[in-house]
């Protein structure tokens, strides 16, 4: 929607000057409002405040990391820069020395991308109103007769601490006090008697602000607690009291950014900190993947606190002979199939490339019998308009389709053939099923599993020296890519894996499964190694151990599939 106003826009040739200043929350994405993400989407220009906000941008609208020009493959070849994807990322915080820009620098920048004309959004941490410089650039922006919009963005003042676990008001504490303590000198006999405190760059002052606190009357023993890096799975809360969080941040090595919360309103932290004690909080997660797959795998394992890391380990591509699909889908589109069967979405995507190619639709299917492996295959084939008619009850996998499969009767079945697209490295299970039960199967190479190039050198050693706290496997070819392009996993990571076939493959290659899902998806997947964690943490706990993760304890002694 265009932005108009009547009395502070400068009319330009192409379109009205205009400036959203977009609120980015505290660090989780996944807080940034449904305006923001909008406004995100439309911009030409993004004008960032802090260094994540790039990363943070480029993971919310889904856009590829940019390569540089002199960035060379494994194989020593130049790559070249491909074109630029979404927005121009601006740096609206901090100069060409790295040190941080002042207000009126920041509006020069806003005001300078403004005047080019295009969408312009700039990003700022929290909300730009509360303890940031927006005011101050938006007002250049009126002096400037630039129009402007403002997205409120949810504040690390509330959000850390909640985060934490710690309310900053209950029916008991219903009132706060929020001071910025940075660059401020502050008569804290003012603030003793306050009895809940929300202080802001306090980190490098503690000692100073408790002391003063306590000189001023108020309780040694009083609850303190500091949170950094908030929202996001870095966070750490140190709990404490005015007395000691002086000697306690310093043993912790707390760093800025931080929360501190000083009141009574800490203790509740014992019985509501929820998002540190999450399943898999803090745990780095390798999902090898297709480049093409959605991140749906990673998204719940997020939701679970992990951080979850894609590395392609295969890349789908045509047959190297697309005469054999070809004469398939005629003879589909000619009436000589009962059935066509997909066993992956893959296939669907297939499938609907080539129909797309001669120009063919769903409709094409009329009168043909339609199998689907599994809920998501299913789903991809009603995207397309078309609603499988079988789907396995048990197992959702080549085995489960056999089973629920209807034998060839001469009398119902006009015709006995069964066209099946799959990939060229699929197993036999569902060929041999059929034809034991009296069809003639069409076994088309729909589409090519090839392998990936291999990671970054930094993501190689990462696999091998165990600083991944987990991997998930969704698939046979998954397992023997990775250790193809990057190695095994160390003895240390846990190995979670989707079905049975996969958990072969994995033990094949000489791992130790610890995780099976319950069924084969990606939901059940990342569930299946969330219940691991949480039954891990539970253990840990009753044993009066520190809550740690898998890469922090790399036991020498644990074996591999097969060791004895």
């Amino acid at each position: 929607m265009t932005k108009t106003s009547s009395t502070t826009s400068v009319e330009t040739g192409r379109q009205t000057l205009w400036v959203s200043f977009v609120g980015a929350g505290p660090g989780d994405p996944d807080l940034l409002t449904v305006r923001a993400v909008e406004l995100l989407r439309e911009a030409e220009i993004v004008v960032t405040e802090l260094p994540e906000h790039e990363t943070l941008v480029r993971g919310v609208l889904g856009l590829p990391e940019p390569l540089g020009a002199t960035d060379e493959s494994d194989e020593g070849a130049e790559v070249v820069a491909a074109a630029p994807v979404g927005p121009v990322f601006v740096d609206g915080g901090f100069g060409e020395d790295g040190q941080p820009l002042t207000h009126a620098a920041r509006a020069k920048v806003v005001i300078k991308q403004a005047k080019t004309g295009r969408r312009v959004v700039r990003l700022m941490a929290g909300d730009p109103f509360l303890y940031a410089s927006g005011p101050e650039e938006a007002q250049a922006c009126t002096k400037a007769g630039i129009g402007f919009e403002l997205v409120p963005g949810v504040s690390a003042v509330n959000a850390v601490p909640a985060y934490a676990g710690i309310p900053l008001t209950t029916k008991n504490h219903r009132e706060i006090t929020v001071l910025s303590c940075s660059g401020a000198s502050l008569d804290w006999s003012k603030y003793a008697d306050r009895p809940t405190l929300v202080l802001l760059s306090a980190v490098g002052g503690i000692a100073d602000i408790a002391r003063d606190l306590v000189a001023a009357g108020k309780d040694p023993q009083t609850p303190v607690s500091m949170t950094r890096t908030g929202t996001v799975t870095t966070q750490r809360t140190l709990v404490s009291t005015l007395a000691n969080v002086a000697a306690d941040a310093r043993a912790a090595k707390m760093e800025a950014p931080a929360v501190t919360v000083v009141g009574q309103v800490v203790d509740l932290r014992d019985q509501l900190s929820w998002f540190e004690n999450k399943p898999l909080f803090g745990w780095r997660v390798l999902v090898p993947r297709t480049k093409e797959q959605a991140g749906s795998l990673s998204s719940r394992l997020r939701g679970y606190g992990a951080e979850p890391e894609e590395v392609p380990t295969i890349s789908v591509e045509p047959p190297r002979n697309p005469q054999q699909m070809d004469k398939a889908v005629r003879g589909l589109v000619e009436g000589r199939y009962e059935w066509i069967a997909f066993t992956s979405v893959n296939a669907v995507r297939a499938v609907r490339e080539k129909f797309e190619e001669y120009g063919l639709d769903a409709r094409a299917f009329s009168g043909l019998k339609i199998a689907a492996v599994g809920d998501k295959t299913a789903a991809s084939l009603l995207d397309w308009g078309l609603r499988a008619d079988l789907l396995p009850t048990g197992e959702q996998s080549a085995r489960g389709l056999v089973e629920d499969w209807p034998p060839y009767d001469e009398v119902l079945d006009p015709i006995n053939r069964v066209f099946l697209p799959r990939a060229d490295i699929a197993t036999e299970t569902l060929v041999a099923g059929l034809v034991d039960l009296g069809w003639e199967v069409d076994d088309v190479t729909a589409y090519r599993t090839v392998r990936a190039a291999p990671p970054p050198a930094p993501t190689r050693e990462a696999i091998k020296s165990g600083k991944f706290d987990a991997v998930v496997f969704t698939s046979s070819s998954t397992v023997r890519n990775l250790v193809g392009i990057a190695g095994k996993p160390h003895a240390s990571t846990i190995i979670a894996v989707i079905g049975p076939a996969t958990a072969k493959t994995a033990e094949e290659h000489g791992l130790r499964v610890d995780v099976l899902a319950a069924s084969p998806s990606a939901e059940e997947l990342a569930d299946a190694l969330a219940d691991f964690g949480a039954a891990r943490r539970a253990s840990l706990v009753e044993a009066g151990q520190p809550v740690t993760k898998p890469s922090e304890r790399k036991s020498a002694g644990r074996r591999r599939a097969g060791s004895k």
